[in-house]
């Protein structure tokens, strides 16, 4: 396994590190530490990327994990701040439902057209999405562990949770535009199969 390879196997490593650190009330500060693994995390994300380019160690492996790794750690940590109710329902539930969908509608189409050996196209929608979704994500993991603690004073905790807000509201919208772009763009892949059944 070359290296990118293993920077991406440590990524779902840290994932189940994060949860449990997270949810351990037990220990002191987890959620700070839980905070410090998904920015490693996320961090990971961008350099098993960077080096698989730069030294020409792209593999088959490393295409099959990395989007794995990267929905697991957005999954994760999503369902972890909706759950402790950090983003308030019903918008947390609401939030969880359009993003999570939108990557397993964009897998599917992905398995589709890897059947088909064609290429579907990285999107910057995506991109601006997953920037946003690494911002907003740790963010509200801060916003949690300021309920906890009771840090700072109500007014700072009130601007700071329409920050918290406005990013996943963003990351949220950006994910909506991104997966209907990739729709757009790609469906030509579903109607091929309209074609070849009317081929016959």
């Amino acid at each position: 396994m070359n290296l990118p390879n293993k920077i991406t196997l440590i990524r779902i490593i840290l994932i189940p590190i994060m949860v449990f650190l997270y949810l351990a009330t037990f220990i002191p500060y987890g959620k700070i530490i839980a905070l410090a693994v998904f920015i490693l995390a996320a961090c990971t994300d961008f350099l098993d990327g960077m080096i698989a380019r730069k030294y020409g160690l792209v593999t088959n492996l490393g295409k099959f994990l990395d989007p794995i790794a990267d929905k697991l750690l957005t999954a994760s940590a999503l369902l972890l701040v909706v759950c402790d109710m950090t983003i308030p329902a019903p918008y947390g539930v609401i939030i969880a439902i359009i993003i999570l969908g939108r990557e397993l509608i964009i897998s599917a189409f992905r398995q589709v057209a890897a059947t088909k050996n064609f290429i579907m196209a990285a999107d910057k929608w995506g991109k601006v999405k997953t920037i946003f979704q690494d911002i907003a994500l740790p963010a509200l993991f801060l916003l949690s562990l300021i309920y906890q603690y009771s840090w700072f004073s109500q007014i700072f905790v009130f601007v700071y949770e329409i920050i918290c807000y406005v990013l996943i509201g963003i990351a949220t919208l950006l994910t909506i535009i991104s997966g209907l772009n990739y729709l757009i763009k790609n469906w030509k892949v579903l109607k091929e199969d309209k074609g070849e059944e009317n081929g016959r």
